[in-house]
This record gives structure tokens, sequence and C-alpha cells, in this order.
């Protein structure tokens, strides 16, 4: 099994700070998916929210993967919590064309809390009773939310941010606790949407404030002749705990030089000099307050 796994918020939407040709065009899509499934990539992460992603995925047929999606933010004063889940896992299942969904998860971790959140969460294990998704999980920004969560359910999955500037999810305990716990691990944020693979004249200005660390990155790989995707990879790569790395691509020649990269992918470089736990720089959603 190939640990990668291909994010598509590009199939339905421009997205991720380095994206320079926009939302993915759908004979692009159609070669991405096929590389992706040639190459032992088995699992697409998808949301509702990315546009008409689901859609375009449905078009082109994707039985031979596993799917993971995620909810919208429940609505304010939802009356009917349950009909509103399963509207939507149906409407998902319609666009994409399955029967049912390897994982769901809830997109924001404050909608599990209160008693909306009890409603949630027996929508959840309604769902995965009845055979529509498999598992149930959260994607969390923060793996302090965890501490607030995790003893709601029996959640199966947990998506986070994890890269060599945010290693929060290993520093915190929460890894190794996840997977003592056999939730299953699945990484984003690999390469910080796409700053971490940006040259210096392209970044934009709002960073100028992490200019030293960014000048030092950049720096350490041209004197080290190394490239900055496989610095990128050996990260994750290298923690066994995680069963997925999601990584979203622009056009085919991005994944075709991450599947190849993470075959070889090695290195005995200290990148600690990167880590920050700077909420304005490791967290992207931050990023239009700059």
């Amino acid at each position: 099994m190939n640990k990668l796994a291909l994010g598509t918020a590009q199939f339905g939407s421009k997205y991720g700070v380095a994206n320079q040709s926009g939302q993915i065009k759908f004979s692009d899509a159609e070669k991405i998916l096929k590389l992706a499934k040639n190459s032992n990539i088995d699992l697409i992460d998808t949301a509702i929210g990315y546009g008409n992603s689901q859609k375009i995925i449905g078009e082109i047929g994707i039985t031979d993967f596993r799917l993971v999606s995620k909810l919208f933010d429940l609505p304010k004063n939802c009356d009917d919590v349950n009909s509103w889940v399963e509207e939507k896992v149906k409407s998902s299942l319609k666009h994409l064309g399955v029967k049912s969904l390897y994982g769901l998860l809830v997109h924001r971790s404050e909608n599990l809390l209160g008693n909306p959140g009890k409603k949630l969460i027996k929508a959840l294990n309604s769902l995965k009773f009845n055979g529509l998704v498999k598992k149930i999980g959260i994607s969390i920004y923060d793996p302090l939310e965890l501490d607030q969560v995790m003893h709601l359910t029996n959640f199966d999955i947990i998506q986070a941010p994890l890269n060599i500037v945010d290693r929060r999810l290993e520093t915190s305990g929460w890894l190794s606790r996840l997977n003592k716990f056999g939730v299953e691990v699945h990484t984003r944020s690999t390469f910080l949407q796409g700053l971490l693979l940006m040259k210096r004249n392209k970044i934009p200005k709002i960073f100028d404030k992490w200019q030293s660390i960014l000048d030092q990155w950049l720096s350490e790989l041209e004197k080290n002749n190394l490239n900055a995707i496989n610095e990128c990879l050996t990260y994750p790569l290298s923690l066994p705990e995680i069963s997925y790395i999601i990584v979203g691509v622009d056009n085919f020649h991005q994944l075709k030089d991450l599947i190849e990269i993470s075959k070889f992918q090695k290195s005995n470089k200290d990148w600690s000099f990167m880590t920050s736990n700077d909420q304005m720089l490791i967290n992207p959603y931050n990023w239009k307050k700059l």
C-alpha cells in the first residue's frame, strides 16, 4: 500500500498559496486519478465544501479507491441533526457514484460539543451502523482539540496537519496515543499548502515576518543540493503511526514527481530549526488575517 493519499480540493477550486494554475481541468483530473490508481494510491480525501470536486470525481469514476469525505459545519438551530447528516452524506454518495464512504469526518471539532454535538455523534454512529460509512472521525487544526472530544465516542480516523514546521501532533504526544487507541491517523499540509515548495521571489509578502526561517530553509536546500519535496516527505513518512499522508497537486506532473520521490525518500538533514508553534504561520486558516 502507498502511504500517499490524494487530496482533491484543487479539483473543485483554486486551492493553496502556491497554486498558479487555478482549478484542475477535467481532463487533467482524469489523468491524475489514473496515475494514482496505477501507483497503488488507494485513498482519496474530499469534502462537501470542495466546490464541485465530488461531482467531477464521480463523473471520472473512483470505485477502486477508498473515499474519505468531510461534513460542512453543523447549521445553527438545526432541528433534525440526523436528517441533515443523512441528507448530506447521501448527496455526496450520489455525486461520487458510490454506495458507501470509507470515512466521514466532522470538519470542525467544536461541532461535537454541547447538545447539538451529542446529536451529531449519534447521527455519525447511525450512518456507520447502517453501512453508509465504514469509519467516522474528525478533522482537526490543533491537537489540543483532541483533549476535548476524544472521550465523546470511539473515533476511527483523525486527520491533522503535520509537517517539518508544524510538529505538534507528534510533540504533544497525541500521535503515540492515537496509535495505542487503534485510531487511523491521516496527515495533511505536508508542504504547508505549498509554501515550502515556493522559490523566494514567489513567496507572498505576507510571510515576510518569517523571512529568516524561510531564507534559511531555501539556503540549506541549495547549499546541500536537496530536493524540497523529498525533505518535506521524509518527516511524515518516517513516522510509522501515520496511516496516510494526504497530498494535493495542481497537475499530473506534480503527482508523478511526488510518487517517484516518495519511493526513494531519505534524508539525514536536521530541520528542527524550522519547527514553530506560531499559529499565524502553521495554520493556513489564519493567513487571510495577515
